[in-house]
């Protein structure tokens, strides 16, 4: 068979081609001006058996500013493949040794990414179909009356596999930018852990009974770990104090402050005993004692608190607010409200001062201490609407933690925009 080729810049004749490039008189007028403007530094593979062809495709592959290397045969081609793994390779289909689809197949098993195009004097639809099949980039068939078809076949080819292998790039910079991810949010996980464990560890035990009176508390982080936090605890031997805190935001930052509370007040306690000034140990002071703290710190974060003190003996309440909603809820068989109170939140002001109040406690009752999340449950459209709500929902509940669960359905609670903290004081409530 004798194969020829037609080096021709008449824009009249039809070009030849499947695959890609379609036949269009339009597509050469096209093209033709373009056909030398690139240039390249992208080394081709040409594997013909026709030597005339071989060089008139490098010559003009070459004139457009590609490097050019040529093969007579599959063999010789798939050597010299391997040897300087070119860019891009443009074979016949009918060659001695090796045919034109399995050198295709043995291009795609040593670089998958590299193009193949076929030139091809052998139109057949089947050679077509299993060329393209096996990976082919395009088809053309000779003779090529213009080889700027050629040219811009090789172009589409290289820009398809430069945008395949960035891709692969950008994909393969994913997966280690995601293992890495992977990794810090594994460290992260443990040190939540770790930080969850600290926090759960801080809080009291709940229940817990102390002369007639039973505390208990709940605590819902919105994230893994809580910026509201409670504590109670025995002053001395007549005396037991107890504080609900909602630190500013939530998360890490917040939880860390609830462990510089915990600090703050374990160790204000030791240093009035060991000063012999306990008598002196009001909420007050010790609200006016973590302002000063937190502001020393200066960590940007502030606190809203709700401190108390129990005399046991004589059954008084003493108690201060700092800034918190909302306000503590008293509940008796025969009465609920809130108590009275005011005051600047804890760690903003330098200047803040706090003041005691003082209650004397019913025989029956509970006291619910709340952080504003439980706002978030209520239907009511206003703040002031919720508030209203609170303490007929508490006196609905009973006064009891476990009342509250259920009217507020914490068991049943998805994702929550703040955390929620209660604590229930109470004497004589069943």
């Amino acid at each position: 068979m004798i194969k020829t080729i037609v080096l021709t810049r008449d824009v009249q004749k039809p070009i030849q081609s499947l695959g890609p490039m379609c036949s269009s008189p339009d597509a050469n007028l096209i093209l033709a001006p373009f056909a030398h403007m690139q240039k390249t530094s992208a080394t081709l593979l040409i594997i013909d058996d026709d030597e005339v062809v071989r060089a008139s495709l490098a010559a003009y592959l070459e004139d457009s500013g590609f490097s050019v290397l040529q093969a007579s045969n599959g063999v010789q081609g798939l050597k010299v493949f391997e040897q300087e793994q070119p860019d891009l390779v443009i074979c016949d289909l009918r060659m001695p040794q090796m045919s034109g689809l399995e050198l295709i197949r043995q291009v795609a098993q040593r670089s998958a990414q590299t193009p193949v195009i076929v030139i091809s004097g052998a139109g057949v639809m089947s050679d077509v179909v299993e060329a393209l099949r096996l990976g082919a980039a395009d088809y053309l068939i000779k003779p090529l009356e213009d080889l700027a078809v050629l040219e811009h076949s090789v172009h589409r080819a290289l820009d398809r596999a430069r945008l395949l292998h960035e891709n692969q790039r950008y994909r393969e910079k994913l997966e280690s930018a995601n293992r890495e991810l992977e990794a810090s949010l594994h460290l992260l996980q443990e040190d939540q852990n770790a930080g969850r464990q600290v926090q759960m560890n801080m809080l009291p035990t709940s229940p817990w009974s102390l002369d007639g009176f039973d505390f208990a508390h709940q605590i819902i982080p919105s994230l893994y770990l809580s910026g509201d936090f409670v504590d109670y605890f025995k002053v001395d031997e007549r005396r037991v104090a107890f504080y609900l805190a909602d630190v500013s935001g939530h998360g890490a930052s917040s939880a860390f402050v609830t462990v510089l509370l915990k600090f703050m007040t374990t160790r204000l306690l030791f240093e009035s005993k060991r000063n012999g000034t306990l008598p002196e140990f009001k909420p007050s002071e010790v609200l006016a004692h973590i302002n000063r703290g937190l502001i020393n710190c200066k960590l940007g974060k502030h606190v809203t608190m709700v401190g108390g003190v129990i005399d046991q003996e004589t059954g008084l309440l003493t108690y201060s607010i700092g800034g918190h909603l909302p306000l503590p809820v008293l509940y008796t068989p025969d009465s609920v409200t809130y108590l009275e109170g005011r005051g600047l939140p804890v760690g903003l002001f330098n200047e803040a001062t706090y003041e005691d109040q003082v209650l004397k406690l019913p025989e029956t009752f509970s006291l619910t201490l709340m952080s504003d999340g439980i706002l978030d449950l209520l239907a009511e459209p206003t703040l002031k609407e919720k508030e209203a709500a609170l303490p007929q929902l508490v006196k609905a509940a009973g006064g009891s933690l476990d009342g509250l669960r259920q009217v507020f359905g914490l068991a049943t609670l998805g994702e929550m925009p703040d955390d929620i903290a209660l604590m229930v004081l109470s004497r004589n409530l069943t």
